[in-house]
């Protein structure tokens, strides 16, 4: 029996007993309200439809006005205009969304740097346990060169005997 552990080789005893960790799902676990909210103002400030719908916004409130003054500088008592050039209004909202949207998009800029750590931490650990791996494969092989060389030479000196 001592001599089967002999034959096994060193991939036989090796244990692969590392669990498999999703480190973004396990990071996303621990968010706040507060991280969760922020993470989706980024994500929503960050992306075409956001641009695209601001700008709109901003393009009707310009032009609205615009036509506003235009209008009761030729018909005196007609509508004025909420905000006439400078818009100082629309600076204003504008000014209160960057202070706002500003620190909420750095928050969510922090976390994903933390997360993008552990996730290199993680590749690290991984391609550590995979070194391990590849060299108790090694030795497996090279352990099994020995037992094929050893066969041929007992085949060779069964034969020379014959």
């Amino acid at each position: 029996m001592d001599n089967h552990k002999e034959i096994l080789g060193p991939a036989a005893t090796f244990k692969h007993d590392h669990p498999v960790v999703n480190v973004n799902q396990e990071f996303d676990k621990k968010l706040t309200v507060g991280q969760r909210i922020a993470d989706k103002v980024a994500d929503t400030i960050g992306s075409w439809p956001f641009i695209i719908i601001q700008s709109f916004i901003l393009a009707v409130w310009v032009a609205i006005n615009i036509y506003l003054v235009t209008m009761s500088i030729r018909h005196p008592g007609f509508l004025k205009a909420w905000d006439p050039y400078p818009f100082i209004l629309l600076n204003l909202f504008l000014s209160l969304q960057a202070a706002y949207t500003g620190p909420l998009v750095m928050m969510s800029q922090n976390r994903q740097a933390i997360k993008d750590r552990l996730s290199a931490q993680q590749d690290y650990e991984i391609n550590q346990k995979a070194e391990k791996e590849i060299e108790v494969i090694m030795k497996h092989l090279a352990h099994q060169d020995e037992l094929a060389h050893a066969i041929i030479r007992r085949l060779d000196e069964l034969q020379a005997k014959s």
